[in-house]
């Protein structure tokens, strides 16, 4: 009776547990036997028969690529700057037959068990990742275990993984060199998570942009953000309550940099004349603004399409490196720069 009641909900995890090991240690076991020694086996093969665990899942195959069908892990669902890598995604997945299921990662908490083991049972060929962090936690050998991924979009030499994205750190310089050019000293910069190794990027992009030019980096200017617009109208506030304001502002998304013209407008401050702002992303908003936003693009479809055919290859049994795939990026100018009209100090 005992374990019928187990085996009503035992789950991988379950197994784990009575084990004593991880659950991609178990997945190991159960799939591979002959990578895992004969004792942990042994302990496995045991958690399995006391919980009344069933791998129905890796029972019907353990070959890859035959449930036909791509996990895609976004950091925001609510974010409009996947959309179109998504798009790239679905389309290159359509055309060879698979199916794209979407996964967000903002509450991923309650989805961790989930994600976990839809990996761990085959029941996707492969995972699309759209930032740094994986829905659940794994190290770099047990990352060896699962499906094949591929990053899209960010940069994290840690991860080993096959890694579609720009380069931040260039894009974020030329930006900040635009500005520099306007003949605007007094430049702000809006920043995304600190912990997103993009952010990292774009924020030592604005620096080096600044100290080529001789100017010092003022702490006050850097404000922390996380991609929202209001995270833009909180930065505008107080960027403009200091003693010396700044007289334009780098923002590291599109979506903050609306917030702060936004807040800017309630303020009674005109865009560009009294302060110019550029954003990071060319999402659609940006051009439907007013003023249409100057910004960063990002070729956000072609990262998706790119991202999709290294995971094909590696379904395919190609041979894939980690590391990065550079794609082109182009600084927009639109009318929410201009030319300094403040007096030099």
């Amino acid at each position: 009776m005992e374990q019928t009641k187990e085996a009503a909900g035992a789950t991988m995890k379950d197994v784990a547990e009575k084990a004593g090991v991880s659950t991609a240690t178990v997945s190991r076991a159960l799939m591979n036997p002959e990578k895992v020694s004969a004792a942990t086996r042994l302990k496995v093969e045991e958690a399995v028969v006391a919980t009344g665990y069933s791998p129905h899942a890796m029972a019907r195959s353990s070959k890859r690529s035959e449930s036909h069908t791509i996990l895609v892990i976004v950091p925001d669902i609510c974010d409009p700057f996947f959309s179109e890598i998504i798009r790239g995604v679905e389309e290159v997945a359509a055309a060879q037959g698979y199916l794209v299921l979407i996964g967000d990662c903002a509450h991923q908490r309650p989805q961790e068990k989930s994600f976990l083991n839809l990996m761990l049972t085959r029941q996707i060929d492969g995972m699309v990742l759209l930032g740094s962090q994986l829905p659940f936690d794994t190290s770099v050998e047990e990352q060896r275990n699962l499906p094949p991924m591929v990053m899209a979009n960010e940069f994290a030499p840690a991860r080993e993984l096959p890694t579609v994205h720009i380069d931040n750190l260039t894009a974020a310089f030329e930006a900040v060199s635009h500005l520099l050019k306007l003949g605007h000293s007094r430049i702000a910069c809006i920043t995304g998570p600190q912990d997103m190794p993009l952010c990292q990027y774009r924020l030592q992009g604005y620096i080096q942009a600044l100290k080529r030019n001789d100017i010092a980096v003022d702490p006050h200017y850097i404000v922390p953000g996380d991609f929202t617009f209001d995270a833009g109208s909180r930065a505008m506030k107080y960027l403009m309550a200091l003693p010396r304001r700044p007289d334009a502002i780098f923002c590291h998304s599109d979506i903050m940099a609306l917030g702060a013209m936004s807040e800017a407008k309630i303020m009674g401050l005109r865009v560009p004349q009294d302060i110019s702002l550029i954003g990071f992303d060319d999402i659609e908003l940006s051009r439907y603004s007013d003023p249409q936003l100057t910004t960063v693009a990002q070729p956000r479809f072609n990262i998706g399409r790119e991202a999709m055919n290294l995971l094909l290859a590696q379904l395919k049994g190609k041979p894939v490196n980690s590391g990065s795939r550079l794609l082109d990026f182009e600084v927009k100018i639109r009318g929410s720069t201009a030319p300094s009209l403040r007096d030099k100090e």
